[in-house]
């Protein structure tokens, strides 16, 4: 049998140099191909979903009350950058409407003239051009106020 040699004591033999630990950074990498072309292919499925259902919705979707029957446009004038005066029929009577950003104000009432359609496009004989609308708008006004 052999005999065992029994270790070495620790100061006689010389310790290996320690190193400091080594601290490891993941590398910055870019995104794989395959997730690249899954977000993709999520966005378009989304922006598609969103088209069809502005589409859908558009299609049969509850009606909006567009030009009434009831309510026609017979005249306007522009009176600054975003200000308007108009004219709008409702049944068998004009109102005259101030207009300007966020605020409408009725200005006057009158009885529909006869001879002149809501479109502005043919208005009675006595009636000025387009041009001379407020001077329409001052006299009519100034008529009815006096009766």
């Amino acid at each position: 049998e052999q005999a065992a040699t029994p270790p070495a004591p620790a100061a006689a033999t010389p310790a290996p140099a320690q190193r400091p630990p080594q601290v490891v950074m993941p590398a910055a990498s870019a995104p794989a191909t395959g997730s690249l072309l899954q977000t993709i292919l999520a966005l378009m499925l989304v922006l598609g979903l969103l088209i069809g259902l502005a589409w859908f919705m558009k299609r049969f979707g509850p009606r909006v009350m567009g030009a009434s029957a009831n309510v026609k446009l017979v005249g306007a004038l522009n009176i600054g950058g975003r200000e308007r005066i108009m004219v709008v029929e409702v049944g068998n009577q004009w109102i005259v409407v101030g207009a300007s950003p966020g605020r409408v104000n009725a200005l006057a009432t009158m009885p529909r003239q006869e001879g002149a359609q809501a479109d502005g496009a043919t208005l009675a004989p006595h009636t000025p051009g387009a041009g001379s609308f407020g001077d329409w708008l001052k006299n009519t006004i100034d008529k009815r106020n006096a009766k």
